[in-house]
């Protein structure tokens, strides 16, 4: 009865591992850069494409910048696809660090590009190889960390993307000065993660869950390649996770639920958190201020919004369950889109907002790294994982294209941002369908 008592009060913090805090440093540090590159090609793409084209083409930088970040998204969905599947297959470990190595050298290589052309196709490798790393460092963090502190580990981890955008913004407000050719140098900052290889090799281990699932795996595999008959547990080890994702009536059901889920965050980041800087920047043109100054701060409060409410979400989803909490996100995300766009002109307030609602906005991203991998078996979980979180952007690599006529089209930022919140119903309603798992153990 005593020992139950003093564990209980003993703080989650106190009772994880050197080898867990190391798993969550890895995963958080690896999303920071996937971070970085990100929202540095947000920055950059104007100044790049400026370089890059012909002075003829440069009224049609708003267009090309669009094909280029759809480009960048589309090649996220494939590779975080592949990713996913791969990390079922070869580990989760080795995974990570052929991913981040893959980033490191695409990105370098995007310095060197010599045309919109070449800019473009090194985008899409960057875009591939910052998409298999989510899924890989999730299920590595939900297989290594205590049932009761899943979802305080999920946050932290999911901060490194918000941490990612802000050093981005930050090294910009200083290396924008280097001249037309700045945006080369941002990129060359991104081969840095491939040191973070050499610690990740001996600092942390392969996940054990998935080491004893590869092993059931590797033997109903012999045995079929023998020509024995499996039995249905077997029949699942050696189903190809992707096909095993639809097979049974249970998992598709969920998976269709968990697909419109995550097409509603990521719909309501690409489609309208993109427009935030933009969107103060012009307010701020109109009111004889410099635009990019007042973008770059609202780029900052965004991302300083986004931050706390990755992490939040995670220590909330503990205490309160997973549910609950991401409904109660999704709703505020809702609420606060009109409020951010219509409630005032005033830019030191509407900094505020763009804080307030990246909050919700951007911070319901974490509900992924949290619930989803409590609701998968080890055998398909990275997999699971990676169609969750990527297979909503062969939809969403659409909104940068789409943004500039829709802007036109509704009359604003605004109307085009309150059209596009409607997706919120859809995760809202979804919501209800999915089980709760808090503190439950993962499925095996």
């Amino acid at each position: 009865m005593t020992t139950a008592t003093t564990q209980s009060d003993t703080p989650w913090y106190r009772s994880l591992s050197r080898t867990q805090w190391n798993t969550l440093t890895a995963s958080n540090l690896g999303w920071l850069f996937d971070g970085f590159e990100t929202y540095a090609l947000i920055l950059t793409v104007g100044p790049a494409l400026r370089s890059l084209l012909d002075k003829s083409e440069y009224a049609q930088i708003p267009a090309f910048a669009g094909a280029v970040i759809a480009i960048t998204l589309f090649g996220w969905g494939v590779g975080g696809m592949i990713g996913g599947v791969l990390a079922d297959y070869i580990g989760r470990k080795r995974m990570m660090i052929y991913a981040i190595i893959a980033y490191s050298i695409a990105t370098g290589l995007s310095a060197f590009s010599f045309d919109w052309i070449s800019f473009a196709v090194l985008r899409f490798l960057v875009g591939v190889t910052i998409g298999s790393e989510w899924a890989t460092g999730s299920s590595m963090m939900a297989e290594l960390w205590p049932d009761n502190a899943r979802g305080k580990g999920a946050g932290l981890m999911q901060s490194g993307l918000g941490i990612g955008f802000f050093i981005a913004s930050f090294a910009w407000l200083f290396i924008s000065d280097f001249g037309p050719d700045a945006w080369r140098y941002m990129y060359i900052l991104g081969v840095l993660p491939a040191l973070l290889t050499l610690w990740i090799r001996r600092s942390i281990p392969e996940s054990h869950l998935w080491e004893k699932s590869n092993e059931k795996r590797q033997a109903a595999l012999a045995h079929k390649r023998a020509g024995n008959t499996l039995d249905s547990s077997d029949e699942k080890l050696a189903r190809f996770t992707l096909v095993d994702l639809f097979s049974e009536p249970t998992i598709r059901r969920q998976t269709i639920v968990v697909f419109l889920m995550s097409l509603t965050t990521t719909v309501g980041f690409w489609g309208i958190s993109t427009w935030v800087p933009p969107f103060i920047g012009g307010l701020a043109a109109k009111s004889g201020l410099v635009p990019a100054q007042w973008a770059s701060y609202a780029g900052m409060s965004y991302t300083v919004g986004s931050i706390l409410g990755y992490i939040s979400l995670g220590f909330l989803a503990d205490a309160f369950g997973r549910k609950p909490v991401t409904l109660a996100y999704m709703v505020l995300a809702l609420a606060l889109t009109p409020v951010l766009f219509f409630w005032t002109h005033d830019l030191r307030m509407l900094l505020v907002l763009a804080g307030v609602n990246a909050f919700f906005s951007n911070g319901q991203y974490t509900w992924m790294p949290v619930w989803l991998p409590e609701l998968y078996p080890t055998r398909m979980r990275a997999t699971a994982l990676a169609f969750a979180f990527n297979a909503p952007r062969f939809i969403a690599f659409l909104g940068p294209l789409l943004a500039g006529t829709m802007i036109v089209k509704f009359g604003g930022f605004g109307p085009a941002a309150m059209v596009l919140a409607t997706i919120y119903v859809v995760g809202i309603v979804s919501v209800f369908f999915l089980p709760e798992t808090r503190g439950k153990p993962l499925p095996a």
